[in-house]
Order: C-alpha cells, then structure tokens, then sequence
C-alpha cells in the first residue's frame, strides 16, 4: 500500500519506495540524502536522494525530475507487548487489537535488549513487520 507523490516534494527523512532489481513494488527506504540542481538548457531540475532500506539498511541511489511521481509507503506504526522470545523470533500482542504477531526483523538499535513483557513500536510496511523501538 502506497500513495503517489512529486519527487520534488519529498525532504531528508521522508519514506519511499525505491526500485529495487525486478521487484514491481519497490523497497521502503528512508531519504538520507536529497540534492537538487537547477532546470538547465537541456531539461527539467533534477533530484538526486539516496535512500537507506527500511528492512535491510542497503543505500539505494534514485536520480530523477523533480516533476516524477514516486510512490510513498504507508506506515503502520502500531504498539504492543512482547509476549515470548524464542531466538531471533519474537512473539508481539498488539495493545489495541490483542492478536498476537510473530515477528522476525528487529531494528540494531533495540537487538539484544528485548524483554518479555516489554512495550515495543513495531511497523507494519507492504506487508512486512519490524520492531523499531522499545517503549518506556
């Protein structure tokens, strides 16, 4: 689930989906980088980002016009409490629907401090599911 949007509009810290290899949907990608230049004798501005993936923390360079239709992944950021720990699976009930998700990709930030009985943020992205950060 995604919804369009200009290049040009996005910012540092903005979320989008890049086109990675032969994958019709793209990568979410956090914009570390942005830089434009100015519409020239020869074409429109260009943009230029470098996008770190959301799930694998790949940089991905993306160069296009500031006028292009990109697409922005929608970002379920939802809360919950850690149910059980079993290696690198771990066992999540969400605090306003009460099912339970098992989830495997956890942020580097919060690897190694998990705790059952925890309040972790984890997001829901095209489908996919990671732990980003422990509540306090």
């Amino acid at each position: 689930m995604s919804k369009p949007a200009e290049l040009g509009s996005l910012k540092i810290g903005s979320y989008i989906l890049l086109p990675v290899g032969d994958q019709p949907t793209g990568e979410p990608c956090r914009i570390s980088e942005y830089d434009t230049s100015k519409p020239g004798k020869h074409g429109a501005a260009k943009a230029r980002i470098v996008g770190v993936g959301v799930f694998d923390n790949q940089k991905r360079p993306h160069v296009g016009p500031v006028s292009m239709q990109v697409h922005i992944p929608l970002i379920d950021k939802r809360g919950g409490q850690i149910i059980s720990i079993t290696g690198d699976q771990v066992q999540i009930m969400d605090s306003e629907t009460f099912e339970t998700i098992d989830v495997q990709m956890i942020d580097e930030e919060v690897q190694g401090k998990l705790e059952q009985g925890q309040m972790v943020e984890y997001w829901n992205v095209m489908g996919r599911t990671k732990i980003m950060r422990i509540k306090s």
